[in-house]
């Protein structure tokens, strides 16, 4: 067995969950405001308003030093799986590896190419061919989201590869398995969805803001009504696509659709919690309650799980302990088959080092037999496999209950909008000028409930966490850690900074009444 720094292994995963957090700051905002920002662009062009070029100009401006501070982050998030996660690297690069360095060499090279022109072509190039080259900024940006999701969601349900025992490498045999994977498509239009809901929360916040201080009017309301209808469409669909994901959650990772809801004993016409306070006592396995309050939609869970009202949803303790009644297999004989396909690759290499052919074919064959439970293998306890139910649950309702406002939102500011009444409407304002706030809330509660539920899995079912680290002293990774935490805290600091300088300055070229 393989000897493991518990310590390291928290401060590595500690490290990457605040590094793709601040990440997750700046990413759904470049997926929606890219697009924004085109759609403003193309009413200048068709209008030829100059009103909408200086609006089109300026959220272009606030558009640009979000995109800077995310490419950084976002390399640096790049680095740690050579740094932290080399085991993690080795084991999985001939598939992760791919979908990252399409996403580097197509989408974020088109990116480059026509960014340069999007925001120094102004009467530079003709009014089409920079309409043309913003359009292709933000089809990069979305398309680079691709690539990542395409390499989340293997993590999430690992499809098109087989193990090499010579290695002990996945290798990718199926490059359409991969990119077509289900659990990959639902993560792309819902994480694509959601950030043009951020992008139309960002814009209707700050127009807000100058509507509250009777600055630039008409540039405000003009940037409401667009954003509104842009937020109203994808908030819709950022519905319709969390049902889907959810069902996917449920078919490919039930333990993390157990944990999000508090489900420990399996019900069939299974309700879902639409609000609860979790006891914190509960543990797997014990008569506790899991709740201390609850409100809950009768068969709901059923239907979103299975899609069916009568169907069963297996709960944590299913899951950790088995059911026979429903066919469902426990830990325990997984752990136990898992730590035979360790013994038996293991005896594979060895007998290869001693070029012992015979003893090769055989452990080989007896591998081959158990090989994918061989991520059991590495638990220590059939516990260790739920994953700490309380933050994807609270994780998973702040986003549910934001999410579900949030068309109701964009619906009030668009037809007082279109009623030209907003700036009379006092109390719904400052709900606008917050609602950006909110939003951001409801992007990282979701990132949380993808990533902390498939704990303790990097690769789900098939490495956990813990093996997949670097061989380094806690130590190394402490020191790096509150080197990134100082320097993210900066960069964030410093893009607060100059955006609201940026948003105090306001439109240039004029101001618009």
């Amino acid at each position: 067995m393989i000897d493991i720094d518990l310590s390291m292994v928290n401060w590595a995963r500690a490290q990457f969950a605040f590094t793709a957090m601040y990440h997750w700051i700046f990413v759904p905002l470049t997926l929606g405001l890219s697009f924004l920002c085109a759609f403003f662009e193309s009413i200048y062009v068709r209008t030829g308003d100059r009103e909408w070029r200086n609006l089109t100009k300026f959220w272009m401006t606030l558009f640009g030093i979000n995109f800077a501070i995310g490419v950084a982050t976002g390399i640096i998030l790049e680095f740690q799986f050579g740094t932290n996660w080399s085991n993690y690297s080795w084991i999985v690069g001939d598939i992760f590896g791919a979908p990252l360095a399409i996403e580097g060499i197509f989408a974020f090279f088109l990116e480059a190419t026509f960014f340069a022109v999007m925001f120094f072509g102004w009467n530079r190039v003709s009014k089409r061919f920079h309409l043309f080259s913003t359009w292709m900024v933000a089809i990069g940006s979305n398309l680079s989201a691709v690539w990542i999701l395409v390499a989340n969601g293997w993590m999430q349900n690992p499809v098109g590869m087989i193990f090499n025992p010579e290695t002990a490498r996945f290798e990718m045999n199926s490059f359409s398995e991969v990119v077509f994977n289900p659990v990959a498509i639902s993560k792309f239009i819902h994480a694509s969805s959601s950030g043009f809901l951020m992008a139309s929360l960002f814009v209707l916040s700050i127009s807000c803001w100058y509507l509250m201080r009777g600055r630039h009017l008409q540039m405000a309301k003009r940037s409401i009504i667009v954003a509104s209808v842009f937020g109203l469409l994808s908030s819709s669909y950022v519905v319709l696509t969390g049902d889907e994901s959810a069902y996917e959650v449920a078919q490919k990772q039930p333990m993390k659709l157990a944990a999000i809801e508090g489900l420990y004993k399996g019900e069939t016409k299974a309700g879902i919690v639409a609000a609860g306070i979790l006891n914190p006592d509960k543990k797997p396995g014990d008569d506790q309650d899991p709740f201390l309050i609850k409100m809950e939609i009768p068969y709901l869970l059923s239907l979103l799980a299975n899609r069916s009202l009568d169907s069963f949803v297996p709960g944590v303790d299913d899951l950790v302990y088995g059911n026979e009644a429903q066919n469902i297999e426990g830990m325990a004989p997984k752990m136990a088959r898992g730590k035979m396909a360790i013994k038996d690759l293991a005896e594979f290499k060895q007998a290869k080092k001693e070029n012992n052919s015979q003893q090769a074919e055989v452990s080989l064959k007896k591998f081959k037999e158990n090989q994918d439970y061989m991520g059991y293998g590495y638990l220590d306890t059939p516990e260790e496999a739920v994953p700490p139910v309380a933050i994807p649950y609270y994780a998973f309702h702040i986003m549910v209950i934001l999410g579900s406002l949030f068309p109701v939102l964009f619906a009030l500011f668009l037809f007082y909008g279109l009623k030209d009444s907003l700036p009379q409407k006092k109390w719904l304002l400052p709900i606008g000028l917050i609602s950006g706030f909110l939003g951001l809330m409801a992007q990282e509660s979701g990132w949380v409930v993808a990533e902390v539920g498939r704990q303790p899995w990097a690769i789900y079912g098939l490495l956990p966490v813990k093996v997949a680290t670097t061989n380094l002293a806690a130590v190394n990774v402490q020191i790096t850690f509150f080197m990134f935490l100082g320097l993210f805290t900066l960069l964030l600091a410093a893009e607060i900074s100059i955006m609201l300088k940026q948003i105090s300055i306001g439109p240039s070229e004029g101001e618009l009444k």
